[in-house]
């Protein structure tokens, strides 16, 4: 919670009245940002309250970092002492708040006038003109001429309806010439507030925001492997034929296309067909084992291509409104030039051999990991924050970042805070799947945006409960939903068919503004898994170069492209701060809305991939007044309908199409 503190300057030296508490946003007491993205009006509520039955002024002050000012809103009261208020961020980089209160004089002894009979009126009408008077003494020009004769005004009055002078009734406000008349005048009360005294108000510590590009709260991204994607499978890829398939990502509404490591790929200890231990001659190694004799981090594979190469497809993704993401792995092979450069960087067994990396049972034979520990740490982390400055001078603007969580909170902290010190616009993915609490500091010391535990989400209950628990994060954390990686093929996609992807794509596009999808094995259902029980493709990518035919006729492409045009074409999905589940009668079927504005989407999905679902579905505040309906459009489908009544009825088929998205006309989203 954020300490509260009194004005400098008070008018007796009592102590101030008003409390301030439970701020929001406000992360871990203001050691950390709070997050929002250009175009956001950041929405601040807080408790502010006061002994007695005073009635409280509650304002929002914020300002821009370099700003000598603050800019100021009302805030309003939401009842029982809660308050809430917006502030507009229109720039990148970091804002701060602060939530101040007062005592509102003027506005209790108004309210307090109004309960008293008529008799009683004129002593108070004195007092009122003293708490007119003193705003006047504060101000100057014609507020203080119109200040001034209100208050000689009501000391002159007897009664609310007497009738004002002249002067005083042309002097302020819209009213109807009497003394109640111009106590009823909402710019004589902002007149009276605007210079009241202000020794009495508490304002609560500064609580900061960092405010990103509106990509990191709402994008769509796609992961794939160049090497994969020549048009023949005579030859492997390289990053002109991944220039290529740009035309093919903007068909699809793409926003960020995500590259794992271009760089060399070191041959000792390189993993063969599925990871195995033998590599035979043609096996490409994984891209993760990076470093060869032909460079490091800071080079381009040369079976991929050359630096030229690489700035002409960020350049030509650019033009097509899309971002190119670079894996950032901070990690070695055997054969990296930092291994015989800097060999204190790496951890020895007792024999002197540098240790590979190891996740027990798994054993990466190709992998050398970093010892943040080592003595040299300072120089180590100066050469990683070269390395992405270095990308970043390369046109990169977004990062996948491999493993995080094997890495410092201290180091991500420093390093995504210097990038972000001249390239406010640089955005970073947590790629962490790892225990919640480490997962959200991570969130907190700078990640933009956060993989997620969605793909193992399958029920009703496990997905509603797990939403919750994010929404409890939301001013730090930022989700990004992902049915599939090149890491993980869940049971679900192994064994759901056509409609466990539809649904999964349906989920991950509306419940999260952020999203991704692993392809081309997404779209073509890529569902074999290596062994029973295991998570890992067959044939995997990871060490292999593949083929995709992306004409196949039971692609998935098109039905992306339907998803991600709706996406865009809804500001209610680019959000996730008014998700609402709607009860159904059908645990198979899971409901939930998103509103921003006039924009109202519902959302139905059955998550049975096998056999039709029906049910009613409860619209809640969505529902329409008796005797009106809704008109329902299905933005899959571009069916229409008319709901009527507080619950609607469902039936979705896996074997046509086993989701709703549906746009309410005439909802109202709340």
């Amino acid at each position: 919670m954020a300490t509260t503190r009194a004005s400098s300057h008070r008018m007796s030296g009592a102590p101030p009245r008003p409390a301030i508490e439970h701020i929001r946003p406000l992360v871990e007491c203001g050691r950390f940002p709070a997050k929002a993205a250009v175009g956001d009006a950041v929405r601040v509520e807080a408790d502010a309250f006061a002994d007695g039955h005073d009635v409280l002024l509650c304002e929002l002050r914020y300002q821009r970092d370099g700003q000598s000012t603050w800019s100021a809103v009302a805030m309003e009261p939401l009842g029982n002492d809660r308050w809430a208020g917006r502030f507009p961020v229109d720039h990148l980089g970091r804002y701060r708040f602060v939530v101040r209160a007062d005592v509102d004089r003027y506005g209790t002894w108004l309210r307090d006038l109004w309960a008293r009979p008529a008799e009683d009126v004129a002593a108070e009408l004195v007092v009122g003109a003293q708490i007119v008077q003193r705003s006047a003494v504060r101000a100057d020009g014609t507020d203080q001429r119109n200040l001034s004769a209100a208050a000689g005004c009501l000391a002159a009055a007897r009664s609310l309806d007497d009738k004002l002078a002249d002067d005083v009734a042309e002097a302020v406000g819209d009213h109807d010439g009497t003394v109640g008349g111009l106590l009823r005048s909402e710019e004589l009360a902002d007149l009276v507030r605007c210079h009241r005294p202000s020794g009495t108000a508490v304002s609560s510590a500064p609580c900061p925001v960092v405010v990103e590009p509106a990509l990191a709260r709402f994008s769509a991204w796609y992961e794939l492997f160049p090497r994969s994607t020549s048009p023949g499978p005579g030859r492997p890829g390289t990053l002109a034929d991944v220039e290529q398939r740009l035309g093919y990502l903007e068909r699809l509404g793409i926003d960020v296309l995500s590259l794992p490591p271009v760089h060399p790929i070191g041959t000792t200890g390189r993993k063969g067909a599925d990871g195995s231990t033998v590599a035979g001659p043609d096996d490409p190694g994984s891209p993760w084992a990076i470093g060869s004799p032909a460079g490091g981090h800071t080079a381009v594979d040369p079976a991929l291509g050359t630096f030229e190469d690489f700035d002409r497809l960020v350049a030509a993704a650019d033009r097509r409104g899309i971002a190119v993401a670079l894996d950032l792995a901070f990690q070695c092979s055997p054969d990296h030039p930092w291994v015989a450069e800097h060999p204190e960087w790496f951890r020895r067994r007792p024999d002197g051999s540098i240790r590979h990396a190891e996740n027990p049972p798994k054993k990466y034979e190709d992998i050398y990991p970093l010892d943040f520990e080592t003595e040299g740490w300072w120089q180590l982390w100066q050469e990683l924050l070269r390395v992405v400055r270095f990308w970043v001078d390369h046109g990169v603007t977004v990062f996948r970042v491999d493993n995080p969580h094997t890495k410092p909170f201290a180091f991500w902290e420093w390093l995504i805070a210097s990038v972000k010190a001249d390239r406010p616009e640089v955005i970073f993915l947590s790629e962490a799947f790892t225990r919640p609490k480490v997962m959200d500091r991570l969130a907190k010391v700078g990640f933009s945006q956060s993989y997620t535990y969605f793909a193992w989400r399958t029920t009703k209950w496990e997905i509603e409960t797990y939403l919750g628990e994010l929404a409890e994060r939301r001013d730090y954390f930022r989700p990004n939903f992902w049915p599939n990686t090149p890491d993980i093929l869940t049971e679900t996609l192994q064994t759901g068919g056509t409609a466990a992807f539809v649904a999964r794509l349906v989920l991950a596009a509306t419940l999260a503004a952020n999203y991704g999808i692993y392809g081309p094995a997404f779209e073509l259902q890529e569902h074999v898994a290596r062994t029973p029980g295991s998570e890992e493709y067959a044939g995997s990518e990871k060490y292999a170069v593949r083929h995709w035919d992306l004409d196949r006729p039971d692609s998935l492409a098109p039905l992306v492209a339907r998803v991600n045009e709706v996406r865009r074409r809804h500001p209610a999905l680019q959000r996730d701060d008014t998700l609402r589940f709607h009860e159904t009668d059908n645990d198979q079927l899971i409901a939930y809305s998103k509103s921003w504005g006039d924009d109202v989407v519902l959302v139905v999905v059955s998550l049975d991939p096998r056999w039709r679902q029906s049910g009613w579905v409860r619209l809640g505040p969505l529902a329409p007044p008796p005797g009106t309906a809704l008109e329902v459009h299905d933005l899959l489908t571009d069916a229409r309908f008319r709901w009527d009544g507080p619950q609607s009825f469902v039936i979705l088929d896996p074997a046509t199409l086993p989701a709703h998205v549906l746009a309410l006309e005439g909802a109202d989203g709340g």
